[in-house]
C-alpha cells in the first residue's frame, strides 16, 4: 500500500508581501489547504483565531520573526522563508527562535520536501531540522556564503550536525 502524502489534507498559512510568492507557494502546495496573508497584522489575526499545522513565513516585509514567535505561542510549526534576510546568522536566528526549518526563496520549488521532512521528524520523534543540511548540501551554502561560513559560529554548527545522529 503506497504511503499517503504526509502534506495531504494539512491547513498552511503562508505569509509573504509579494503576491507571485504567494501565488506560487498556493501551486506548490496543491494537496493542502493553504490560506494566505499578504500583511503582517492579516498574518497576526490568523494565526491568533485560526488553527493551522504549519506556517510559512517570509521573513522581511511582514515581520516575519515576530510571526514566528505567535506561531510557536500557537504551537504552530513554522518555516522561514527568505530571499533578503539570507544570511548564516539568520539562519541560527531562525534555529534559535524556534522555527522548523529555513528556506532560501530561490529553492521554492523544494517547499512541500522541507514541509514532509519537518512532519516525517515529527512522527518520528526527531528534531525538524534533522535533513536540512543535507537537503541543500554544504555546497550550496558555500556557494551563498563562501566556503568559511561556519567558522564565525563553529561551536553551534559542530552541535548542530550532531543532532539525531
Amino acid at each position: 500500500m503506497p504511503k499517503t502524502d504526509l502534506l495531504e489534507g494539512k491547513r498552511i498559512l503562508i505569509v509573504d508581501d509579494e503576491s507571485d510568492v504567494l501565488a506560487t507557494l498556493e501551486d506548490l502546495l496543491d494537496m493542502c489547504e493553504v490560506v494566505k496573508a499578504s500583511t503582517f497584522q492579516q498574518a497576526k489575526e490568523r494565526l491568533e483565531k485560526e488553527d493551522f499545522d504549519m506556517a510559512i513565513l517570509d521573513i522581511m516585509g511582514v515581520g516575519g520573526y515576530f510571526l514566528l514567535g505567535i506561531a510557536n505561542e500557537k504551537k504552530v510549526m513554522a518555516v522561514m522563508l527568505t530571499a533578503h534576510a539570507l544570511s548564516p546568522e539568520d539562519i541560527i536566528k531562525s534555529y534559535r527562535e524556534g522555527a522548523a526549518s529555513y528556506v532560501p526563496k530561490d529553492q521554492i520549488t523544494k517547499i512541500a520536501t522541507f514541509l514532509r521532512d519537518i512532519l516525517e521528524a515529527k512522527e518520528e520523534g526527531k528534531h525538524f531540522w534533522w535533513r536540512w543540511l543535507d537537503r541543500l548540501g554544504i555546497a550550496y551554502w558555500d556557494k551563498k556564503f563562501g566556503s568559511q561560513w561556519r567558522d564565525r559560529d563553529r561551536e553551534f554548527w559542530e552541535k548542530f550536525q550532531e543532532q539525531d545522529k
